[in-house]
């Protein structure tokens, strides 16, 4: 297994509960409007992960280097959700609905932690998140959390789309449709 040596990776390890704090104290201080700093920092930090996760990719793959491109939708879930889980964040499924937006859920995410009481939105992985896919679809991505553990759901749940697509969804979600009628609406 291919550790991740942090300094090579331009990345640094802080304890969880630095971040739960700074995240706690932003939502504490701008209530609602901290959602828009949280996403705009974990955006700003996707291109480091996503690097990073090219470059622990290549490390792990000994035998050829794979490129992240080249990965079959079966590989690059199981590539990702190792990697992000030994970086910390916790362990990730990659799927469909629909074929027009891609799913991404994890039953352990960091950022939402029902034992950490903190409101139920993952801020900061929607923006690495936007930044790391759009950086592999090689296109603009938007990201919707639409399940939380911290809120009572069995997983975490982020919805992957172009932003036409999420646009829509979004609206849609706003009306009171569930995710998966919104989503089905899409077609």
């Amino acid at each position: 297994m291919a550790s991740l040596p942090l300094a090579e990776h331009d990345l640094v390890a802080l304890p969880r509960t630095v971040l739960g704090a700074l995240r706690a104290a932003l939502l504490r201080d701008l209530g609602p409007a901290a959602a828009t700093p949280l996403q705009e920092a974990g955006y700003a930090g996707g291109e480091a992960v996503f690097a990073s996760f090219e470059r622990w990719l290549r490390a792990r793959e000994e035998r050829g280097g794979a490129d992240v491109g080249e990965l079959s939708v079966t590989r690059f879930e199981e590539r990702a959700s190792e990697y992000f889980r030994q970086a910390g964040w916790g362990s990730l499924a990659v799927g469909t609905i629909g074929g027009a937006v891609v799913t991404l859920d994890s039953t352990d995410w960091w950022e939402d932690d029902p034992a950490a009481g903190e409101v139920a939105e993952a801020f900061i992985t929607i923006g690495v998140f936007a930044s790391f896919f759009s950086r592999l679809a090689d296109e603009p991505l938007a990201v919707l959390q639409v399940e939380s553990r911290a809120a009572g759901a069995s997983r975490t749940r982020f919805l992957l789309g172009n932003a036409e697509v999420m646009d829509y969804v979004y609206e849609r979600l706003g009306g009171g449709a569930e995710y998966a009628e919104a989503v089905a609406g899409v077609a």
